[in-house]
């Protein structure tokens, strides 16, 4: 592990824990990529670079003569524009002549052991120096004093390298950067397939792959959030790649905003990765002086397929991104009163649901949306967050006392970016929301967005929420964001400075974020939007769970979940069982296939309780029950896909402890179907050289049985919508 320095080649060469990456200096100080993968113990340059004459690619000034040696044909680190490139830069920057074109060339570089935190961003942080270590290469611009510091960390323990760049005015005149993405990397084939995870509201983080072509194949966002729509994720795989095998060269951007991540394969079949702020509708004036910071990107190397490409992710992410007391507490069982009343309750029918609860061995009561202001329907109210005595005549800190008194945790749902044009907020303060003068105000679900860019607005929020989070003994919070951005422009901003809007917005939200959680460290934060539209690793550095998605229909939640387990772990997963008919979808489960899907994530019950029937609450009474057995397996444990929802009828993953010592198996079939070949799983993550027991049986089989002739699915298992669980323990000796 480490990075090394060869001064004589001035070659870099990064070592993780099974990965190498490495780069060199050539000529003049330009910085090219030369290998990552597989690690090796030292870099020969038996991958030489072959300079050849490529006709229309030009040479750079220095070299006009050498027709061989142009940036056009040479995989970068940092590529700009405009000196013989053609291929799309990494950065963009116009000067106060009107020119674009820079020139960065390599000045020095600096190692140190540990990893230091990005000012105002969330990214991945160590807690002791041994466990990562940092290369900053500082590249200049000498005509226009600009310097740019490519940072690499490296993590000890895992295949990981993360990615940042910061940019410094050090000249005398203003810049504006039109383009600043996170990082580079130029691979020389283009022998990949690329995936992404695609959806929409309802209907998030679904896997789709498809062979790298010429051209450029991108996934963005430009609605102000990660979105629904696309994931801030990309990864390229060799064709041919399993869950199990095959090289996957994976890439996640730390952040909540708009983003871009493209795959750029050229006229010579070399392909170029870039991922970071989207630069579509964005710029950033940079004064003498000033400096810019991008984001971190976190670069995953997998030579064991798509599986062990995710459990780097989930424990990177669980360790060293999720942070506070709840970072390794194990999450509780909650209900959440939203399906089950929506809009419509008071104090008596919340304490009914709550009591329902409190019998079946349910540890939190969540109140959701219409506690606030006058919130009878989704068309006002929001900003005014003050306790509507109408509903709760008694107030808030009365109904969460009693609550308590029945032996459940308390927590309540806010919105605290939006703004309702009917609320005394908006009334008081018009020009708080995102807007652009004299243009019309687009609403979504009839609300506006805060101006998060604007300090007033961000104080006046935290002030409110934390005067109720203060006031109530809330143990958790569900945060949430229904809309996306529109007439992007701020009241505070100058013209010049309008483009700088949705950036700044989020580092507001960041900055109200991480003032919050912090003054409230006993709280367990969820983040929402509209359910999984803003399921990033930027919001879990703050919120160590996400409400995966509004759509809690068990067959629809099999493809959102699986799809989401390839970046996040399970423990960031709210999963929830829901009344029938579906309130999304309209189709009807068992209550048994409906608690074994949430089951897989943090559970929770979004349904009215006091409707169940005798055997229904058997039924989740059990289901409670069990997971409370099985839940630090399952939130913290090791998680092994089996089959794909998106590949037929039939699902199943595996979840294991650490030691191998126990393990749950979750088998679903959608749909019954005639004359159905019998199903044998295979199992994965187990150690071959134990006896596992199946509990509640006297069966027990060795772990090499399990994975190599597998389990048969009962026969027995009849009807569409079924599912099947194996909780497998290890024998002692």
């Amino acid at each position: 592990m480490g990075i090394q320095f060869d001064s004589k080649n001035k070659i870099f060469h990064l070592k993780a824990k099974n990965t190498s990456y490495v780069m060199e200096v050539v000529r003049d100080g330009y910085l090219l990529h030369r290998y990552w993968g597989r690690k090796i113990n030292t870099f020969h340059n038996s991958n030489f670079l072959q300079l050849l004459d490529r006709g229309f690619s030009g040479n750079p000034y220095l070299h006009k003569d050498e027709r061989t040696f142009s940036l056009d044909t040479l995989p970068q680190e940092y590529p700009q524009y405009g000196n013989t490139d053609f291929r799309k830069p990494a950065y963009q920057i116009q000067q106060e002549n009107g020119s674009t074109i820079t020139d960065l060339r390599y000045q020095s570089h600096s190692i140190f052991k540990g990893k230091e935190p990005l000012e105002g961003l969330p990214a991945t942080y160590v807690e002791s120096e041994d466990e990562a270590e940092t290369l900053e290469i500082t590249m200049v611009d000498s005509l226009i004093g600009l310097k740019v510091i490519l940072s690499y960390t490296v993590f000890e323990r895992l295949n990981v390298i993360t990615r940042s760049v910061r940019f410094l005015n050090e000249g005398s005149e203003e810049l504006k950067l039109l383009r600043a993405l996170s990082m580079c990397v130029d691979f020389r084939d283009a022998e990949y397939e690329f995936l992404h995870l695609h959806g929409a509201h309802v209907k998030e983080r679904h896997i789709e792959r498809q062979p790298l072509r010429h051209g450029i194949q991108s996934v963005e966002s430009t609605r102000g959030a990660s979105s629904h729509q696309h994931n801030p994720f990309i990864a390229l795989l060799r064709k041919g790649t399993t869950e199990d095998f095959g090289e996957v060269y994976a890439f996640n951007f730390v952040y909540s905003g708009n983003f871009l991540a493209h795959a750029e394969v050229d006229q010579f079949s070399n392909t170029r990765v870039t991922m970071g702020i989207n630069p579509f509708d964005f710029n950033w004036k940079l004064e003498a002086g000033e400096s810019f910071q991008t984001p971190e990107v976190v670069m995953v190397y997998s030579a064991e397929g798509l599986g062990d490409m995710s459990r780097t992710y989930h424990e990177l992410y669980r360790t060293c991104l999720v942070r506070g007391h709840f970072r390794d507490q194990e999450r509780p069982i909650l209900v959440n009163n939203w399906e089950a009343t929506y809009f419509d309750f008071n104090a008596e029918k919340i304490l009914e649901i709550a009591r329902a609860g409190s019998k079946l061995g349910i540890e939190l009561f969540v109140l959701d949306d219409g506690w606030f202001g006058k919130r009878d329907n989704d068309k006002s109210s929001l900003g005014d967050w003050f306790v509507d005595h109408r509903k709760l005549p008694e107030g808030l800190d009365d109904l969460a006392s009693k609550v308590k008194d029945m032996g459940m945790e308390f927590g309540i749902w806010f919105e605290p970016e939006m703004i309702s044009v009917d609320s005394n907020l908006y009334r008081e303060h018009p020009d708080w929301c995102l807007h652009v003068p004299e243009r019309l105000r687009s609403e979504s679900r009839n609300q506006l967005i805060l101006d998060f860019s604007r300090e007033d607005v961000c104080d006046e929020i935290t002030k409110r929420v934390s005067d109720i989070l203060e006031s109530v003994p809330i143990t958790y919070v569900k945060w949430d964001m229904n809309r996306h951005m529109t007439e992007i422009g701020s009241a505070s901003l100058p013209a010049d400075r309008q483009r700088e809007t949705a950036h700044r917005y989020m580092l507001g939200l960041y900055k109200v974020m991480e003032k919050i959680t912090t003054s409230f460290p006993h709280i367990l934060f969820e983040s929402c939007s509209g359910g999984g539209g803003r399921f990033d690793p930027g919001m879990l550095y703050y919120m160590p769970q996400v409400w995966t998605s509004d759509n809690t229909e068990a067959v629809s939640r099999l493809k959102i979940q699986y799809g989401t387990s390839l970046v996040y772990p399970i423990v960031t997963m709210g999963s929830h069982v829901s009344a029938v008919p579906n309130h999304q979808v309209h189709r009807t489960t068992s209550m048994e296939m409906r608690g074994d899907v949430a089951m897989s994530g943090n559970l929770g019950y979004e349904l009215d309780l006091t409707k169940l029937s005798d055997e229904e609450e058997k039924i989740v009474k059990q289901q409670v029950a069990h997971y409370k057995e099985i839940r630090k397996l399952i939130q913290f444990g090791d998680f092994y896909r089996l089959q794909s929802p998106f590949e037929g009828n039939e699902t199943a993953w595996l979840f294991t402890t650490k030691d191998k010592s126990e393990a749950v198996v979750y088998y679903f079939r959608v749909l019954a179907e005639p004359a159905a070949p019998t199903t044998v799983l295979k199992l994965k993550g187990i150690d071959d050289t134990k006896q596992y027991q199946v509990i509640g049986t006297d069966k027990i089989f060795g772990g090499d049985e399990l994975s190599y002739v597998g389990l048969s699915i009962p026969a027995n298992i009849h009807g569409d919508f079924q599912s099947y669980v194996w909780h497998l323990k290890a024998c002692s000796e």
